[in-house]
């Protein structure tokens, strides 16, 4: 990619770190583990990853994790510091417009990583709504406890073949029918079925379960949220909606409450996105 670059950024997450830059006018993305603390021979075999000379950079953002304790400059190539709300606002913001064509404000972000964060994005305005602990390093966790693995590819495969209600209860277990806009077979008690009866239940009906229960917590925490803010698109970004069976999970607590949310391609990338686009101005 050789002398080309103009900007770039990284985004230091607690499991991934991801990258973005700009390439012969479009856009490049690439990850790696986050297995060690931000240090300038660090950034140099991040960009390298992706293919980028440092000294092909003008400035490159970062964000996330512990970014500040890199300096203000790493040989001729200065830092843009962006602050995590700003960057994952801004990038929710330019996901949407690339996956729908369109530009909506105010919105809801919900950066599913590690954790959760929303983040309410109203033009150039951006603020922590909320957010919570459960997210990707739940499901990974819980997964190496019952599913014995911690391959993301495996628990997803697993889960799409999965029945959740093999763990959980629905409400037609419960209560005999629907409640209001629930349908029956909406879950009344995640891992309810287990706390009942000691029953064997297989790998991937545990797996569609621990899906069924982060995938429901979050996106009802961004639901919450939107409806409390009076916001009415909410988009999904961070690495844990890579996950098919995630999306599906996301996209069914969407419909059954009447809220849009959208998940583009790319949502991994949503922060080094914004942080890119951010640092840019």
């Amino acid at each position: 990619m050789g002398q080309t670059q103009l900007s770039a950024a990284i985004d230091f997450g607690i499991s991934n770190t991801d990258a973005a830059a700009r390439v012969a006018g479009g856009l490049h993305y690439w990850t790696r583990p986050t297995e060690s603390q931000p240090a300038p021979h660090l950034v140099r075999a991040i960009l390298a990853d992706g293919g980028v000379e440092l000294s092909a950079l003008r400035r490159l953002a970062v964000t996330g994790g512990r970014h500040r304790l890199l300096p203000d400059r790493i040989g001729d190539c200065a830092l843009v510091r962006v602050g995590e709300v700003e960057a994952i606002g801004r990038g929710g913001q330019a996901l949407l417009e690339m996956s729908d064509q369109e530009s909506a404000t105010p919105i809801l972000v919900m950066s599913a990583g590690s954790g959760t964060a929303v983040v309410e994005a109203r033009g150039d305005q951006y603020t922590h709504i909320t957010g919570s602990g459960v997210g990707g390093g739940t499901l990974i966790g819980l997964s190496r406890l019952l599913l014995h693995t911690t391959d993301h590819h495996e628990i997803d495969a697993l889960a799409q073949r999965g029945d959740p209600n093999g763990a959980d209860l629905s409400l037609v277990d419960v209560v005999t029918g629907p409640i209001g806009q629930l349908p029956p077979d909406a879950t009344a008690v995640n891992f309810g079925r287990l706390a009942r009866h000691d029953i064997a239940v297989s790998r991937e009906d545990l797996a569609a379960a621990l899906v069924t229960l982060v995938g429901q917590t979050i996106a009802l925490i961004a639901i919450n949220a939107a409806r409390a803010r009076q916001v009415e698109r909410i988009v999904a970004t961070g690495h844990l909606i890579d996950m098919y069976s995630v999306r599906d999970a996301l996209q069914q607590v969407g419909d059954i409450y009447g809220m849009r949310i959208t998940l583009p391609p790319n949502a991994g990338y949503g922060t080094a996105l914004g942080a890119l686009l951010y640092g840019e101005g």
